[in-house]
């Protein structure tokens, strides 16, 4: 007699989020697997579909990134992400300034938010220099990931800003004093140079990578937490370089979504499952962008 387990179970057995293993079933990946009372039940010897690491073949919403980048073209994709990516990352992390004012200073490169409440002075730098980052990440989409580069991500997005005058605040390096994440201690400054060595040099044995591989990485990154501040802003344009590197849709983590995403870092050495549905639903916004644009994927 044939057994079965739940999604649940599965996603324990595969180790990976119960969204997954619900879109493997929905897909006709999972043999055998069947749909009763609105729920799956999935044979018991049923094995884990194998995932394609990357869309073989031409890249065609980082050639479009590329392309309106570089002749400025307004209304397009990378005018799309450029505003929605930076006002997002930047709120999660305290930024006050609106979706309409991040948008404004991308198109006039201007501050005059007529009968608005005063701003930030950092916010407003750190919206700019965000723009940038997102640039920087276009450009260096196929080279490999390497400190030199997630250091200076990190010098783009705090220059200029009020950390920068702080004599102990490195801007473009690893942090001098301990911080924590959440009220969890994170790594001590005189080990962060070695794990983030370890992390890359592991990341980098293998040439191409799944979504979920990036999402480890980003975990991990921010389990480190190697810089003073900006940890999260640099964490998550990683994960969009190489998501672009890798022929995968990037994601979003839309503010009013981030404490989903804030559980899913917390938790993720005893359930990875939170912090990859939280990744996946960002993957489906920025799928609802492609969508739209009428950009393959």
């Amino acid at each position: 007699m044939k057994t079965y387990i739940s999604v649940f179970d599965a996603a324990i057995k595969w180790n990976v989020s119960e969204r997954s293993v619900r879109n493997y079933c929905s897909s006709g990946r999972v043999e055998g697997a069947v749909f009763e009372c609105g729920a799956w039940k999935i044979p018991s010897e049923a094995k884990k579909p194998i995932r394609i690491n990357k869309k073989a073949g031409k890249n065609y919403l980082l050639d479009r990134l590329r392309e309106e980048k570089n002749h400025k073209i307004k209304g397009g994709i990378y005018h799309t992400i450029q505003v929605d990516l930076t006002y997002n990352s930047n709120h999660i992390e305290g930024s006050e300034l609106s979706h309409d004012q991040t948008r404004y200073i991308f198109e006039t490169r201007t501050i005059a938010f007529e009968g608005d409440k005063p701003i930030n002075v950092d916010d407003v730098v750190e919206t700019i220099n965000h723009f940038s980052m997102i640039d920087r990440a276009i450009d260096f989409a196929n080279y490999k990931l390497s400190e030199a580069f997630i250091k200076d991500l990190h010098r783009i997005l705090k220059t200029a800003t009020s950390d920068e005058r702080l004599s102990w605040f490195a801007i473009g390096d690893y942090k001098k004093r301990a911080n924590t994440v959440g009220g969890i201690e994170t790594t001590p400054p005189r080990l962060v140079g070695q794990e983030m060595k370890r992390l890359i040099d592991e990341y980098n044995k293998k040439e191409v990578h799944t979504f979920e591989e990036i999402v480890e990485f980003h975990a991990k990154f921010e389990k480190i937490h190697p810089f003073q501040d900006g940890n999260g802003r640099v964490g998550r344009m990683i994960a969009f370089k190489e998501c672009l590197e890798n022929n995968i849709v990037p994601f979003v983590i839309v503010d009013y979504k981030k404490m989903f995403y804030y559980r899913g870092l917390k938790n993720w050495d005893q359930e990875r499952g939170w912090l990859i549905d939280a990744c996946l639903d960002g993957q489906d916004t920025f799928k609802a962008y492609l969508d739209y644009f009428k950009i393959e994927y």
